[in-house]
């Protein structure tokens, strides 16, 4: 039996890329090409037009995913927010923020072990839109949590490059862009890409889809003190595993590893 140090080097080593299960590939598939069945928000940005991609809610599971209005679902953009900010390749972003929308509960969570996320460590995904007149145009807002119930810090479930990526929600969009990611996330998803806090994917091919409940909060099962983006991201999947089960018909997603030589 592996030690818990041992498995934390094992897990800081490799990076999970998990194959899309069954069930959740047919989800893609399925709406990829097809207008949003039920839209619970209005319009908002994907960066590259004013206003061409909405929250989606799936009916059967209640989880909500972003789908471009003209087919596909949500680019990449990159979010150095955080404790993380200006450091690394996201020293050429100048939007960055020092702290995520959730900095006080991710101290809650890990017995004030970090002081916030850090983008280079946490996958982490940016839901919901402020839309404020500063940042945005004034118009509606989207709360993630008192419209659709998805709890902040809660797992999303990213199907990226072929292969299924676990992230948290954890910051929001004070104007109407969409499709922000931390830039670990980012790197995971598409590896050979020049991802940078100035550089993501442009490309409508992403699914992010967020549950609701408080069932969707990893809480103390996540490393939130992980040393690597990698060990954050397999902590994830315990809980990730059990929503993504519930999408469509069901089955349980496979796995391999894979050794990623990260960029520093």
């Amino acid at each position: 039996m592996r030690s818990s140090t041992s498995l934390t080097l094992l897990l800081a080593s490799l990076a999970t890329a998990r194959e899309v299960p069954s069930n959740l590939k047919s989800f893609y598939d399925a709406h990829k090409s097809s207008d949003c069945p039920n839209a619970i928000s209005i319009p908002y940005s994907s960066g590259q037009a004013n206003a061409d991609t909405v929250y989606c809610k799936d009916n059967a599971s209640s989880a909500i995913y972003l789908k471009d209005t003209s087919g596909g679902y949500a680019d990449v953009d990159i979010d150095c927010d955080g404790a993380g900010m200006g450091t690394g390749d996201c020293g050429d972003d100048q939007s960055g923020q020092s702290q995520t929308a959730f900095k006080d509960l991710v101290q809650e969570y890990s017995n004030n072990a970090i002081d916030d996320l850090n983008t280079h460590i946490h996958t982490f995904v940016v839901l919901g839109n402020d839309n404020s007149p500063d940042e945005g145009d004034g118009g509606a807002p989207f709360d993630p949590t008192a419209d659709a119930g998805i709890e902040p810090l809660s797992v999303v479930a990213v199907v990226c490059g072929e292969k299924l990526v676990y992230g948290v929600w954890g910051d929001v969009n004070g104007g109407k862009v969409t499709g922000e990611t931390s830039i670990s996330l980012a790197k995971m998803c598409f590896p050979d890409e020049d991802i940078s806090g100035n550089s993501g994917h442009s490309e409508h091919d992403v699914l992010y889809l967020a549950f609701p409940g408080e069932g969707a909060v990893p809480k103390d099962s996540a490393v939130w003190g992980a040393a690597s983006a990698e060990e954050f991201e397999a902590s994830l999947a315990e809980v990730g595993d059990r929503l993504v089960q519930e999408i469509g018909e069901g089955g349980a997603p496979s796995f391999t590893s894979r050794v990623v030589r990260r960029r520093v």
